[in-house]
């Protein structure tokens, strides 16, 4: 299992339009093969500030079913235009303990 996290920052007095974008194109997320969970969180100090959280089976997974499909571009369609900044995007996997 992979965890994307992407850091949002949102243009200030967007947020309720960004969060409408969410909601319409979390289901394209949502049903990409390979994905396990989505989540979007919002800062409480920050509140311009989002956080998306997506398990994924894999790396590859991401990349080659999402990234690489017109899942993205109809994704980055819908919430990019709220963009203050381009996301930070990073994967993370499990340490073992």
């Amino acid at each position: 299992m992979v965890l994307e996290i992407a850091l949002i920052d949102v243009q200030p007095g967007q947020e309720p339009d960004f969060t409408r974008a969410y909601a319409i194109g979390q289901e394209l997320l949502a049903t990409t093969p390979g994905c396990r969970s989505v989540r979007m969180t919002r800062g409480v100090e920050t509140p311009t500030r989002f956080v998306l959280l997506v398990e994924w089976d894999s790396l590859a997974a991401h990349e080659d079913n999402f990234r690489a499909s017109d899942r993205f571009d109809r994704w980055r369609a819908l919430i990019g235009p709220y963009f203050a900044t381009p996301p930070q995007v990073e994967h993370y996997v499990d340490v073992p303990g």
